[in-house]
């Protein structure tokens, strides 16, 4: 599907807030190795960089915490050649020994006050929401990101959330100033619709992990994307 905005050469800018510069990059890859088909978890890492990612998350459910912590090391050298942004899912202890530079937070992990205890400055700490009361929590506890959604759809992650669609994300644009990672069936013909809606980054996992090419496919979504607004550091 081709997006509109794109086809007839109009590139409007795209809003995005003050506090989006937590983020170096609106787009923010995640490698989750339940996505991958036959690709490892840093081969894809790496394809994602060579495309011009800048931010990575590494969400690895169901594994060993040995298992994690190899992996967060290989993208960390990874993450650290490209000058880019390592996030760990759910583990601050593999994030803080990794020397990532977040942890993301899910509903069933430490809460966001007993993170920043044990972490201090040395993380950026996000965390996902469902809800407008749920946002509007985790921006009040001091998260320097929320992820909001399932936006859309999604096979990739299971989630008891309905799709929360554009209209609730203006609507938690409007309740909250830190950013927003928007995530959940988010496709490159809907990036830009996104980030018009609110959003200051657009997380991917399976249309990215899909791609023949992974290096092309996230050179397209940035492309997408477009160049930041002017005065935009990024």
């Amino acid at each position: 599907m081709t997006n509109p905005d794109l086809a007839s050469g109009l590139m409007r800018p795209i809003p995005r807030s003050a506090t989006a510069r937590v983020l170096p990059s609106p787009l923010y890859a995640i490698v989750d190795p339940d996505a991958l088909a036959t690709r490892g978890c840093a081969d894809a890492a790496a394809a994602m960089l060579a495309g011009g990612a800048r931010v990575v998350q590494l969400r690895m459910k169901n594994r060993t915490v040995r298992e994690i912590l190899a992996t967060a090391e290989a993208l960390r050298r990874l993450t650290a050649d490209a000058n880019a942004m390592l996030v760990i899912n759910d583990r601050i202890d593999v994030a803080l020994a990794v020397a990532a530079d977040a942890v993301h937070l899910g509903d069933d992990d430490l809460p966001v006050a007993a993170a920043r205890a044990i972490a201090g400055t040395r993380l950026l700490i996000g965390r996902s929401t469902h809800s407008l009361d749920d946002a509007r929590a985790a921006s009040a506890a001091g998260v320097d990101y929320i992820g909001f959604g399932p936006l859309f759809a999604t096979t990739t992650k299971i989630v008891t959330a309905a799709p929360q669609g554009l209209e609730r994300l203006r609507t938690i644009r409007d309740a909250v100033t830190v950013p927003i990672v928007a995530i959940g069936g988010i496709t490159e013909d809907r990036v830009r619709d996104v980030l018009q809606a609110g959003a200051d980054a657009v997380a991917m996992i399976g249309d990215l992990a899909a791609a023949r090419d992974i290096t092309a496919k996230v050179r397209r979504v940035l492309e997408a994307i477009g160049p930041p607004p002017r005065g935009d550091a990024r």
